[in-house]
C-alpha cells in the first residue's frame, strides 16, 4: 500500500526505514522522500512513527 503516491513509497519503504534507525519524520522524509510533494502523507508517516515508538506526538516534537 502506498503512503505517498506522490513519490511512490510504500507502506513497507517507510516502515524499512524506521527499522534502519529512523526515529523522526524529518529522517524519515531525508531517507524516503516521502511527504515532499503534497503532504498529505505526513500524517500516515508519524502513525507509523508514533507505531513503532509508542509515542504518537514525539516525531512531530523532535527536533532531530
Amino acid at each position: 500500500m502506498y503512503v505517498c503516491i506522490c513519490r511512490a513509497v510504500t507502506e513497507a519503504q517507510v516502515r524499512g526505514c524506521i527499522a534502519e534507525g529512523a526515529c523522526t519524520l524529518r529522517d524519515v522524509v531525508n531517507r524516503s522522500e516521502a511527504g515532499t510533494g503534497c503532504g498529505t502523507c505526513v500524517g500516515k508517516i508519524v502513525a507509523l512513527l508514533g507505531a513503532h515508538t509508542g509515542d504518537v506526538t514525539s516525531p512531530l516534537l523532535r527536533s532531530a
